[in-house]
């Protein structure tokens, strides 16, 4: 009995998603020998610093919950995850940035934030898995050990919310508003056909439903390989197309390069400066999930899932630059300072609408949407595994499928109506980016001190020392320049409930 009432007790401490989230170490056993049922041998659970004997029930809620419940990924799906995540509309923006950066500086920055994002992830994939075989399948779980419980989860329980829920709030929008394109694009000059078009909050509901009704299928997120294999073909293609179309159309009559063009005054110069950085910060993406993309890969004595998962950071990397660089720089070349701010998309619309096949513009829009749909799954797995650790705490047994239908319902219901409460959200992104920018530039370096603990005035003690402090500072200045230009020089147009 008096076990009983320790386990039980051990439950209890659970009750909460995020409050009582715990650090289990996994040993040196492949978790594909076990089904989700049955859990590995004895373990150690690490809880405040301090090592206790295990009692399996930990490691059973964990085995319950869809990010750690199938490790049987490889550096192939990896690959497909961290595409899927890490390339998404808003870097369809980045040649806006260059109008006030300029052909030099725009390169630079460029080249620096990926350059710096690439190191970060490299970072965390390396303190995902420590010696004694302590594996962080969630990034609370390592910003906790890192920091301390209270500190931890103040500095990231906010970020990770909104990288998760208000990511797919953003997919929403933009999908849904694709969709609409789409038909748009299809109708031509048709006004019959225009009169007959869906509102906005319907087109949303449109992709949410979609949406809800794929993440149906998948109980895991390694279960969503496939679907990241199709976002990521959908992803690199319409990127390709774009600035291919862009650059083949050739540039229209009064094409500029030089940044003072559109400026009038030195004040308006550094605001559009801090304007173009914050843009190139918020076009990479995915550091919050690369955690738990690395939970699905399998634990091997001779092979540690940072092997693996750099392979695949790296492949998939190569493709965000592919796609990325082109975009930017051949978007700049084909509008310059032509270039509207709602990105290169706008641009050919605006420019080439009539000379471009209503094919190959619904072929662009149709991708995006799908793309938009399989990011959406990823980002959403994280907002699953919360919800359904408050059932496996508290009832220790696996979610069944009705109650995970009902949390997947109701949080496609919920983003569904913050994106029509709030379908201006997107104006607000540099803004709101700012204060999760810390999650990709800032916490991984010093979680590196405070995990690894390099010794002072050592070369990894001062590249990181130096990286967190100056990503402080980015996003201190990407806060201060987004709410500088939506509020007081866009003024923005907070049209609440009307899409």
């Amino acid at each position: 009995m008096g076990d009983i009432e320790v386990s039980e007790r051990r439950i209890e401490r659970m009750s909460s998603s995020f409050s009582s989230l715990k650090i289990i170490p996994l040993d040196d056993y492949d978790d594909d020998q076990f089904d989700n049922n049955q859990s590995p041998p004895s373990r150690t659970a690490v809880d405040g610093g301090e090592e206790k004997k295990d009692t399996n029930v930990l490691e059973e809620v964990d085995n319950w919950l869809p990010i750690t419940e199938s490790r049987k990924g490889n550096a192939y799906t990896a690959m497909f995850h961290v595409l899927c995540s890490g390339i998404g509309t808003p870097a369809l923006v980045l040649p806006f940035a260059f109008t006030s950066l300029g052909w030099s500086w725009g390169i630079v920055v460029l080249t620096m934030i990926f350059a710096w994002r690439l190191y970060t992830m490299w970072l965390l994939i390396n303190l995902h898995e420590t010696v004694n075989g302590t594996r962080y399948s969630r990034y609370l779980q390592l910003s906790i050990a890192a920091f301390g419980e209270k500190l931890g989860k103040c500095l990231s329980i906010f970020p990770i919310m909104y990288l998760s829920g208000g990511t797919c709030v953003m997919y929403i929008i933009a999908g849904g508003g694709t969709l609409q394109f789409f038909y748009n694009a299809m109708c031509g000059n048709d006004h019959n056909c225009l009169h007959k078009s869906l509102s906005g909050a319907q087109w949303f509901l449109l992709f949410i439903c979609l949406a809800i009704l794929i993440a149906q299928f998948f109980p895991n997120l390694h279960s969503l390989a496939w679907i990241s294999f199709v976002g990521s073909v959908m992803g690199v293609a319409y990127f390709t197309l774009v600035w291919a179309l862009s650059v083949g159309k050739g540039r229209p009559n009064g094409v500029s390069y030089s940044p003072s063009d559109n400026v009038t005054t030195t004040m308006a110069r550094f605001r559009a400066v801090l304007n173009g950085v914050a843009i190139i910060a918020i076009a990479f993406r995915g550091h919050n999930l690369v955690l738990e993309i690395q939970g699905t890969l399998p634990t091997n004595p001779k092979l540690p899932t940072r092997t693996s998962m750099w392979r695949g950071v790296m492949a998939s990397y190569s493709f965000v630059a592919v796609c990325i660089f082109p975009l930017a720089i051949g978007g700049y070349w084909a509008y310059g300072n032509l270039m509207p701010a709602n990105g290169i998309m706008a641009a050919i619309a605006k420019y080439h609408q009539e000379s471009t096949p209503k094919w190959l513009t619904g072929t662009i829009y149709m991708m995006v949407v799908i793309q938009c749909l399989c990011a959406f799954q990823i980002y959403a797995m994280p907002v699953f595994d919360n919800l359904e650790r408050i059932y496996v705490s508290r009832q220790h047994k696996a979610c069944p499928r009705w109650l995970r239908s009902c949390i997947k319902l109701f949080f496609g219901g919920l983003t569904y109506f913050i994106s029509v409460a709030f379908p201006f959200l997107g104006s607000l992104a540099p803004f709101v980016g700012g204060i999760a920018q810390p999650l990709s530039l800032v916490y991984p370096c010093f979680m590196w001190i405070s995990i690894k603990k390099p010794k002072r005035k050592s070369l990894m003690y001062c590249l990181n020392m130096l990286l967190g402090c100056s990503g402080i500072l980015i996003s201190v200045v990407q806060v201060a320049a987004a709410l500088w230009w939506n509020l007081v020089v866009d003024r923005l147009d907070a049209n609440f409930f009307s899409p």
